[in-house]
């Protein structure tokens, strides 16, 4: 049981992670080809499939990650400090997501409806600091699994 709940803890964590770091490595840096609507078009279509993605994969990694922590509590082990600390950074990343998503991006999404091109770019400039922080909190916590024994 331990195994499968680690498999799709991984899995939700590569989704997340990956996504973030080919987002602001590739495709923001691709983005200057467009024009601003379409560019702001095209990051709202693919920022609305990410973070439907990224709160399946989140969900996904919380309660795989708690199940994990049952399991082991259960067997009578020890937690890690670094299953400690990956729970904090997990649920501060999950702070920023909803930042991300309830904020910046609904600003995006209201821009983009509207036409209103300098608004979504703003949006969208906030989005990708969110997104920073996340890459480089899902970094630490891919660090601190590997590292931390």
């Amino acid at each position: 049981m331990t195994a499968l709940l680690l498999f799709f803890h991984l899995l939700g964590i590569v989704f997340w992670v990956g996504g973030m770091a080919f987002a602001h490595f590739c495709l923001r840096p691709a983005l200057p080809l467009l024009a601003p609507p379409e560019r702001l078009r095209l990051m709202h279509a693919v920022l609305t499939r990410f973070l439907n993605g990224v709160l399946a994969a989140a969900l996904m990694t919380l309660a795989s990650g708690l199940g994990i922590m049952v399991l082991a509590a259960r067997a009578g082990a020890a937690m890690p400090w670094n299953w400690h600390a990956m729970a904090a950074l997990g649920l501060v990343m999950i702070a920023v997501y909803a930042y991300v998503r309830l904020g910046p991006y609904a600003r995006l999404a209201r821009a983009v409806a509207a036409a209103d091109w300098p608004a979504g770019a703003a949006a969208l400039a906030s989005v990708r600091k969110g997104v920073a922080v996340n890459l480089a909190l899902g970094v630490l916590v891919v660090a601190i699994a590997v590292l931390g024994h």
